[in-house]
């Protein structure tokens, strides 16, 4: 059941983020080009500090493919089942 059943970030995360482990990190480019990444929830930025608007750190999936911002994480926590752990670089 949805606990949060009209909740507009909500759009079927759960298909690849269900019981995931994050890691919260501090943002940093994997390429040269590549300059931010989104919550997967409310799309906010997650970026170095060079980024207007954007908040540096957020909780990811080992491979960095998908975060989640922090408020995200403490909203959805229990519904996706999420394992956490602390900082890393």
């Amino acid at each position: 059941m949805n606990e949060f059943p009209e909740d507009w970030r909500l759009h079927g995360q759960e298909e690849f983020l269900k019981g995931a482990s994050l890691t919260l990190r501090t943002w940093s480019s994997p390429d040269p080009h590549w300059d931010h990444d989104h919550c997967e929830f409310c799309w906010a930025k997650i970026a170095a500090t060079s980024i207007p608007d954007a908040v540096q750190e957020g909780y990811a999936t080992a491979d960095l493919k998908h975060w989640v911002c922090r408020q995200c994480f403490a909203d959805f926590q229990e519904q996706f089942a999420w394992a956490s752990q602390g900082l890393s670089p």
